[in-house]
């Protein structure tokens, strides 16, 4: 069965479409007109093995913010519809990926519990990548506005770093690979006692 999904949202701040399949190649088509982010979509789909399509157009003229957890909140629906009843995924991940100077760990589980444990710090005040920026701290955001529409308990840990784009960057290779382990299908039953996730 085909583990894929296709979403749409129209908002008076943003409109978005999102099309995932998990059971891809890491080809990705992303247009956010966010430089930065986009990059962090295609290193999501790219290290997660699927396959993800991202169309947003948002008020840009006030600023990223709005595109930015938007489009998390899409491609969480997205993903919780392509896991369907979740039977046969692995369920639990973990993993620990670097990026130069900066080591960031990440556990998850497909518990259908939303859960964001954030330990990320960043310096004060903002950070900007790009022109329109993607502020450092909307990467948090980001998640949390995945994990919260896929129902996903999600654990990020800052290891160590001192630059904010390794520590971005590595945050979102880290969530893509532990969501792909996660996601691998293992067996035929739903891996819970309580026989629902």
């Amino acid at each position: 069965m085909a583990r894929q999904a296709q979403r749409s949202r129209v908002t008076k701040e943003t409109s978005i479409e999102v099309r995932l399949d998990l059971d891809g190649a890491g080809r990705s088509e992303i247009s956010t007109g966010i430089g930065f982010f986009d990059h962090m979509l295609d290193q999501l789909a790219r290290h997660g093995g699927m396959d993800l399509v991202v169309r947003c157009e948002g008020d840009l003229h006030i600023d990223t913010h709005h595109s930015v957890e938007d489009t998390g909140i899409l491609l969480g629906a997205a993903l919780a519809e392509a896991l369907g009843d979740k039977a046969g995924v692995r369920r639990f991940a973990s993993v620990r990926v670097p990026l130069d100077e900066a080591l960031v760990d990440v556990a998850l589980d497909l518990s259908g519990r939303p859960f964001l444990h954030w330990e990320v710090d960043h310096p004060v005040g903002p950070v900007l990548f790009g022109s329109p920026p993607f502020d450092a701290q909307l990467a948090e955001e980001f998640f949390r506005a995945v994990i919260t529409s896929a129902g996903i308990t999600l654990h990020v840990t800052l290891i160590r770093g001192r630059n904010t784009h390794h520590i971005v960057e590595a945050t979102f290779k880290a969530v893509a690979r532990a969501l792909r382990d996660a996601i691998r299908i293992e067996g035929d039953a739903i891996p819970s006692t309580k026989g629902t996730l």
